[in-house]
Parts: structure tokens; C-alpha cells; sequence
């Protein structure tokens, strides 16, 4: 890093006193935004970051303060702090600090000849476009950068939410409305769904806005940016204009069911604003408008995502397995990987739809080498189509863009001779083959069949292997008579080649090697063991050693590449006007490309689907599925298709058996560690795994589809945000209970250990008991309220399960070792085994000691269970029915206090030995 700081030429002390001056002049920028200054010096671009920014920079880049330069001053008191990033580095973080850090970032670059700046760019996880060629024209967009504009409104009890979304790298503009209620689950729901990186929402000047300051919650509990606009932006006084200009097609739009979803139109006012989609002319008549409809999908809550571990954390590093996104990710192409993300934050509720994948899959399973041979020789060489396309409209494509377009296309018959040369025996299977792929991939074929004879009459396409990118000479005369000069100044420098061989006796085919470098032209190579063969010749001129070799050329050729040089650049200005007419009629074939990009994509996740299928530690099966509302859960040795895939674990896979009227409610009990958390969340993901379409980690499995997967698991705050541990557990617990019905399945891990056991063995028992009478939905709740078992006693379908421990108590009288087995029975487990899980985190031994002594006492009379019992409070309440009587027929006073003190000892006294032997009773008077 610091050799990069190396290479950054210092800015002389009046320019950095303007600078400064300039600097201290703009207004602040908003909480989450990075400001840096894009400069050039000596043909190197770099940037410059100042204030606050500088010492994040210095922080999270440099890892060091000491790179922190002071301009216009000697310290902080009187200097601006500075640092400089090369440009590598800079669009580095930038891309990070867009996708992963989700900030906000201003570009300016100083006017020409002038000391005044201007932006050049704002960009924002949710809009990418202004540097979308900047960051990415190197690296693959993993991600699409959906931003979404929400405006709600209440109505009694009722709140209704109108959305308007946009992906402008699809071109779509997206629109939803619906009823909420006041946790706005549905609202949650949806920015999941769509994967929304940033939302938009009416400024709340007051702050007193309770419904905002909700939806501000829900946004940031889903690592989701919220930007503030004026409410004048919701505005639909000039929407219909705006609409008609940007969707295709003829129709007003007017004329559609979204444009009566008025708060829809609202938000779409503020979106089309924002991503100022009218300022920039090729978005004209390329938009399509969709309604999103919310059902069709599975409903997932911030929590599921989370507890699922759906998709990537930072905290992952390099481990791409430790989240589904990365386990199931073997895409090739870019498209592939950003459709793969939506499908997992989508899983189907159709039954068919989920079928037709499950038979894809299953297709590319039996066929090994139509599987390896579409990843390996076809899909590894499919560019971003959509990018591509968006490029072609934008105008800033070049002749390279239209190479890459055509070698899709040439390559797309390929792809139909290995699909039908592979035809798989069934004829359902063949036929859904033919129909989904096949015959969709000829047909787009035959549309682009023009643009392939375009490029093959046009474009010189024996340049492209030498990288160069120019127009047919063939086809003009001047650019023929160049052409010829090119090939003849082309010819010199083989001769000089062959020339320089014999002078230093190399073998010109493997020695010596004359190449086109990105700095010098054509020069020649020797590699690091032949370059002492360039020792005392002065007529060879050192360029520079490097990895691949020694750089060097001679008078001669470095004249000729001179003259190729001035020829080449001749030859690019006089074919510009053809260029320009090549990429305006290849851009009239975006649809037709962002079509095909969104087939391939889909075969690539599909085959995705078989190779991780295939590739597990033990391969995944086809599950059988029944539709919503029928059928149970059963899963024969059931595995985290996560876990098992880390190096060095041998995972322990184990059943499930949901049975409806039976077993719908499960309690798990256990020991920390003990695997009650992996048991019920990998349910949850072999549920989503199956809807998604692809294959599931069991020896065998039977669900049923939910609606929705809904979660409360760990124990995370939010302190900074005034949400306590125990509040953020109630919040979410709340959305289930509001969201949640008889098709859903609920996870739900530790509830109520944020406040007293008591307070929370409560509100743990009318939650489970409320889920599983009132709700009757698959419920999975792993506790160490061991009384909560007792729930199977009155609930006929809650059912009780523990994870095993073996407990030796042979080896040291008074010491118990203790071993996680791992593995789920039926039964109760009335034990935590919390001090157990200490002394494997090496607690001190006295604090061991103390741990112990302090739960006997607890325990008291208690034996080992905490459970009390029904027959003991039935009988304890009798009892005190008993005392109450006898006390009001001794015949005092209620005025007389001291003789009402005297009544209630005698009677204590009476009933002496059952209090002590009844369990309820002794836990009652312990609190006097």
C-alpha cells in the first residue's frame, strides 16, 4: 500500500491553499457519504479524500494514521487532513464501500484550466450508474442494485403502502400495493423479496413521525440503506407524462390497472426523479412497468435471512460456504449469480413451477458431461449481457462490446447441438428440455442471425487476435490503402524479428518473442535466462524487466512501431463514422440480448442447482413436495447442507417427523451446544432449498410448501439504536405473531431470555401456546424452559424432543463428564448443563467451584427438575382455599391487625407439613 502513496506525485503548497479554501467552502455532506477528488498528474489518475473522510481512509485502508497529510497547514489545528489513494486502490473501496459498506459516494473532478470543482458523479448501493463503468468494467457486478421508493398512508387501524422499484440496469420499473399492518411485516417481506440495497422515503422534518420511524426500523434491521427525499418529490402531477416517455410500447399509461395504485404512482414519481431516468434519452421508450404481486412468492422475515445465513456477511471472509448463496453458487456468468441471489430470496409457492426445476435439476444430475461441457466450454465465456445492452444504449459502447456480442452468438448453435445431443430418455423430460431451453435459445438465434453477418461483413475479425478492433479494410478504399500499409509495415517487423533472432541466436518461435505491450508497442521478450544475451549491445534498448521477461527493442523497430502507431491511429479516426453506424444498428438488438441474458442465466443456476447437488460431501436428493396446506414435514437424516461442507466436521445428521395433528409443535430441549439450533434451522433451509427448486441434503424428505418462513433466533441488540436485547427478541416476535398462519413455519430459538425467568417463562408459554392453538402452524421452539414441555400435556400435536447427552458419573464421585452426542430423541431433557459449557471455555476453577455450590443451593429440595408440577399446584390452591376459611372462622375483627397476624400463624402452623412437601406452596412462600 505505502508504494502506491510512492507513486502519487505531491500537489505544490498554492494549489493545496486553493484547494483548502474550496474545500472549507462546501456545505457538510449527509451522515454515510464519502466525498474524494478525482486528479490526474503525469498521465496517472488518483484521488484525494479530506476531514473526516481522510482519517476513515487512513483507518480502514492504510490501517495507519501516519499517511494523514495536513494541506494549507503544519497539524490538525491548522491544515485540512489528506489522504491520496492510487486509482487501483480507490475503486477498490469503492466498490466495497457500495455494495458491502452500503455508502454513499460523491466523484468531483476540477474543470479544465480552472481552479473550480464539479461533481461528476453521485452514486449509492442503490444507483449505480454514474459509476457503473468505472468500477465494474473489470470485475462482476454480484449484486443488482435495486432501489425502491416507499410512501404509506393510514386509513382507521389499516395502513397502506404503495412502492415503486426500479433495477435500471433491466430496464424495469416495478410497482406494488398493498395493506400492512402496524409492524409493516408485508413491507418487510417485499424488500427482501427484491433484494432492495437502498429505499427512499418522504423526509420526516419533525421526527416525531411514528409510522416513519417504523419503517426506519424495518429497513435497517434488513442492512438496508434509507435516503430522505422531499415530500414535493411524491408528487403525481407530471407521472403519466413521465411514464409515457420512458415505457415502451404505444399504449397511454393511462390506460393500465398500476396507474390507478395512486400511492404506487407516488413513489414512482420520487424513483424516476432520483434516478434521473429522463435526463438520459436512451432510457426512452425502453422501460416496461410490472406489477409486483407479493403472494406469489414466500414471505421471509430480516430475521429468517438471517438465522437461514441466506446470503454473505462480510464476517465470512473467504469461506463461501458458510452462507447458501455461496454453497449453491457455482455460476459462471454474472447474470447467473445475481439471478441465483433473487431465486433464494423467492422461493416458489406454485407447485409446478417447483416441479419444472426439480426435473432441470435432475436433468443435469443423470448427465455429467452435458453438465460439465455447458459450465466449462459455454458458460464460462458468456460476458454481462445486461450490461452489455445497457452499454449499447447509453452509447458508450465500442467495437470490443460488438466482438463480445458476437462471440455469444456464434456460440449459441453450440449450445443447441449439446442440449439435443443430450437429450435425456424421457420423453417429459425431453420435451420440458426442448420447451424451456432448446427451442428458446434457436429462436432468439434466428434473431440475431443479422447481427452476426453485421459483424463477419464489417468488422475485421483476424485483428481480433491480436486485440485490435478496427473495420474491414474491404469495405472503403481509403481503409483499403491503409490496410495495405499496415500489412507491409507489419511485414518489416517480422523481417527486423527474424533479423534480431539470427543476432542473438534465439529461436524466434520460443525464445524470442516480439509482442504489442500495453506501454511500449511492439517490442521484443526474452525471458529472465536468455537476458544476458542483451549484455553490452548497445544496440539493444532496455525497456524494463518484469515477470514474464526482459522488454527491449531496436532503432528499427521501435521506428516502425512508430510508424504502425501514426498508421493505427489514422486508420481508427478515418472509421469512426462506420463504427458509429456498426454500434447504433447492434444497439437496436438490446432486447433481443437481455432476453438471451436472462435464459442463460436461468440454465446457469440450474445447472448450479446439480453441481452442488452432486459435488456435497453426500449427494442431495429430489424431495417430494405437497402443495400449500397438505402433507407433513419428514426428513430422514436431515443435514445443514452449510455445516457439513466446512472442512473438518463431521456432521451428525438426524430425522424429523412433522406430522400434522400430531407433531406440528416441537419443543426441543437440551445442553448448550447440544445442537438444538442447528437441528431446527436446517429444517428452515432444506424447506426454502426445496421451493427454490434445487435438491436438499437427506437420505430421503416429504414437505409440504409454506407461505412463509418466519424466524426469532439469537440474542442480538441494538443498543446504539435505543433497542434493548430483549426488545429487539419481542419486536420480532411480534411479526410473527401478526404475520404468521397455518401454512408458515416458525423458528423460534431461546425466546424470553432477555428478562427475568420468570417474566420470560410466561411470555415463552402463551407465545408457544398461542402458535400452537391459535396460529396451528410448524413450529419448531428450542428452549431450557424445561416447564414448557408441559405444553404436550394439554396440546395433543406438541411434541417434545432433546438432543442426547451422556453423562458418566463413574470416573470422580461428585463430577460428572459430560458428552454431546449431537443427535435428536424423544423425550425431555431436564438439565442445561450451563456449567458444563463454562468449564469447556475454560472458566477459572473457583468460579467453577462457586457455580456449582451456588445451583445446589438454588436447587434446594428440588432434586434436578424445575418443573412444577400440576397436580402440586392443583393441590397447593386447595390448600390455601382451606387456610383462608379457616382464618375468617376464628371470628376477629378485620380491624384488628395484631390478632389477624395471630390467626394466620396458628393456621401456617396447622398446615406446616404441607407446605414444606408441596412443591407449589414452597415456591410461594419463598418470596415472604
Amino acid at each position: 500500500m505505502t508504494s502506491t502513496l510512492k507513486d502519487i506525485p505531491d500537489i505544490d503548497r498554492p494549489e493545496q491553499q486553493t484547494f483548502v479554501k474550496f474545500f472549507r467552502s462546501l456545505s457538510p455532506v449527509t451522515d454515510g457519504t464519502i466525498r474524494l477528488f478525482e486528479r490526474d498528474a503525469n498521465q496517472k489518475r488518483y484521488y484525494s479524500f479530506h476531514g473526516d473522510d481522510a482519517h476513515y481512509i487512513a483507518q480502514n485502508i492504510y490501517k495507519t494514521t501516519t499517511v494523514i497529510k495536513y494541506w494549507g497547514g503544519n497539524d490538525a489545528t491548522t491544515g485540512l487532513a489528506t489522504t491520496l489513494l492510487s486509482s487501483s486502490v480507490a475503486e477498490s473501496f469503492l466498490r466495497d464501500a457500495l455494495l458491502t459498506k452500503q455508502l454513499r459516494i460523491e466523484i468531483w473532478r476540477q474543470k479544465k484550466n480552472t481552479t473550480s470543482w464539479n461533481i461528476i458523479c453521485n452514486a449509492s448501493p442503490g444507483n449505480l450508474q454514474d459509476v457503473e463503468d468505472l468500477l465494474f468494467l473489470n470485475s462482476t457486478m454480484t449484486t443488482a442494485p435495486v432501489v425502491m421508493a416507499v410512501k404509506w398512508m393510514s386509513t382507521g387501524d389499516q395502513k397502506i403502502v404503495g412502492v415503486s422499484f426500479a433495477d435500471a440496469s433491466i430496464k424495469q420499473i416495478g410497482v406494488s400495493q398493498f395493506i400492512d399492518n402496524e409492524l409493516y411485516s408485508n413491507l418487510e417481506s417485499l424488500v427482501i423479496q427484491l433484494g432492495v440495497k437502498e429505499c427512499l422515503i418522504p423526509a420526516d422534518e419533525s421526527g416525531k413521525d411514528y409510522e416513519a420511524i417504523k419503517i426506519r426500523g424495518i429497513l435497517d434491521r434488513c442492512g438496508i440503506v434509507a435516503t430522505e427525499r422531499k415530500k414535493g418529490d411524491f408528487n403525481t402531477k407530471n407521472i403519466e407524462q413521465d411514464l409515457n416517455r420512458l415505457l415502451e410500447g404505444e399504449i397511454s399509461v393511462a390506460a393500465l390497472p398500476e396507474f390507478e395504485l395512486k400511492l404506487s404512482m407516488e413513489a414512482s414519481s420520487c424513483l424516476i426523479k432520483y434516478l434521473s431516468l429522463l435526463a438520459d434519452e436512451t432510457n426512452f421508450k425502453h422501460f416496461k412497468l410490472v406489477q409486483h404481486d407479493l403472494s406469489q412468492y414466500m414471505r421471509l422475515d430480516a430475521s429468517a435471512l438471517s438465522a437461514l445465513n441466506l446470503m454473505p456477511n462480510p464476517q465470512d471472509g473467504s469461506n463461501k460456504n458458510m452462507s447458501l448463496y455461496g454453497l449453491l453458487n457455482n455460476c459462471k456468468t454474472a447474470q447467473g449469480g445475481r439471478l441465483l441471489a433473487q431465486w433464494l430470496k423467492q422461493p416458489l409457492l406454485n407447485l409446478d413451477e417447483i416441479n419444472q426445476r426439480q426435473d432441470l435439476v435432475q436433468m443435469f444430475i443423470q448427465d455429467t458431461e452435458l453438465r460439465q461441457t455447458l459450465q466449462e466450454s459455454h458458460l464460462r465465456n458468456i460476458p454481462d449481457l445486461h450490461r452489455l445492452a445497457k452499454r449499447f444504449q447509453r452509447g458508450s459502447a465500442n467495437l470490443q462490446d460488438v466482438v463480445r456480442i458476437y462471440q455469444v452468438v456464434i456460440r449459441l448453435p453450440a449450445i443447441v447441438k449439446v442440449l439435443k445431443a443430450n437429450e435425456p430418455e424421457s420423453q417429459r423430460m425431453a420435451d420440458l428440455m426442448e420447451k424451456i431451453f432448446t427451442t428458446e435459445i434457436s429462436d432468439l438465434y434466428q434473431n440475431l442471425h443479422n447481427l452476426e453477418e453485421l459483424v463477419e461483413s464489417t468488422i475485421d475479425l483476424d485483428a481480433v487476435a491480436d486485440h485490435e478492433f478496427i473495420i474491414k479494410a474491404d469495405i472503403d478504399t481509403t481503409l483499403k490503402e491503409l490496410k495495405q500499409r499496415l500489412d507491409q509495415t507489419k511485414q518489416q517487423m517480422d523481417i527486423e524479428h527474424e533479423r534480431v533472432g539470427q543476432k542473438l541466436k534465439l529461436d524466434i518461435e520460443k525464445k524470442l518473442k516480439m509482442e504489442k505491450h500495453s506501454v511500449y508497442g511492439y517490442c521484443f521478450r526474452v525471458g529472465r535466462t536468455e537476458a544476458h544475451v542483451l549484455r553490452n549491445k548497445p544496440e539493444f534498448f532496455e525497456y524494463a524487466t518484469q515477470k514474464a521477461g526482459t522488454y527491449f527493442t531496436t532503432s528499427k523497430l521501435k521506428h516502425i512501431n512508430e510508424e504502425w502507431t501514426e498508421l493505427c491511429n489514422t486508420y481508427e479516426k478515418y472509421q469512426q463514422g462506420l463504427v458509429k453506424q456498426v454500434i447504433e444498428t447492434v444497439a437496436t438488438y438490446c432486447p433481443v440480448m437481455e432476453t438471451l441474458g436472462a435464459l442463460l442465466a436461468k440454465l446457469d443456476v440450474i445447472i448450479s442447482f446439480a453441481h452442488a447437488s452432486i459435488m456435497a460431501p453426500i449427494p442431495y436428493i429430489r424431495p417430494e413436495i405437497h402443495p400449500c396446506g397438505q402433507g407433513d414435514v419428514v426428513l430422514v437424516e436431515a443435514r445443514h447442507p452449510c455445516l457439513e461442507a466446512q472442512n473438518d466436521v463431521q456432521f451428525i445428521p438426524n430425522d424429523v417427523n412433522m406430522i400434522r395433528d400430531a407433531s406440528e409443535f416441537v419443543i426441543i430441549t437440551g445442553p448448550n451446544m447440544g445442537g438444538k439450533s442447528t437441528y431446527i434451522r436446517q429444517i428452515g433451509v432444506i424447506s426454502l432449498m426445496a421451493q427454490v427448486g434445487c435438491f436438499v441434503p437427506c437420505s430421503e424428505a416429504r414437505l409440504c410448501i409454506f407461505d412463509s418462513i418466519l424466524a426469532r433466533v439469537g440474542a442480538g441488540d441494538s443498543q446504539l439504536k435505543g433497542v434493548s436485547t430483549f426488545m429487539a427478541e419481542m419486536l420480532e416476535t411480534a411479526t410473527i405473531l401478526k404475520s404468521a398462519t397455518s401454512n408458515s413455519l416458525i423458528i423460534i430459538d431461546e425466546l424470553g431470555r432477555g428478562t427475568s425467568t420468570y417474566d420470560g417463562f410466561g411470555l415463552a408459554w402463551s407465545i408457544s401456546e398461542h402458535i400452537a392453538s391459535e396460529i396451528r402452524a410448524f413450529c419448531l421452539f428450542a428452549t431450557h424452559f424445561h416447564e414448557l414441555t408441559e405444553l404436550g400435556t394439554t396440546i395433543g400435536h406438541v411434541k417434545n424432543l432433546n438432543v442426547a447427552v451422556h453423562v458418566d458419573d463413574s470416573k470422580v464421585p461428585g463430577c460428572r463428564d459430560i458428552t454431546l452426542l449431537y443427535k435428536v430423541d424423544e423425550g425431555v431433557c431436564d438439565q442445561s448443563f450451563g456449567i458444563h459449557v463454562a468449564e469447556l471455555a475454560r472458566f477459572p476453577d473457583s468460579v467453577i467451584t462457586m457455580a456449582k455450590r451456588k445451583a445446589d443451593e438454588l436447587e434446594g429440595n428440588t432434586g434436578t427438575s424445575d418443573k412444577i408440577l400440576d397436580d402440586d399446584e392443583e393441590d397447593g390452591i386447595n390448600c390455601i382455599k382451606k387456610m383462608i376459611l379457616e382464618i375468617g372462622e376464628m371470628g376477629h375483627s378485620v380491624e384488628d391487625l395484631d390478632g389477624l397476624l395471630d390467626r394466620i400463624k396458628v393456621v401456617k402452623k396447622k398446615y406446616q407439613n404441607t407446605i414444606e412437601n408441596n412443591r407449589y406452596l414452597g415456591h410461594l412462600a419463598s418470596g415472604f
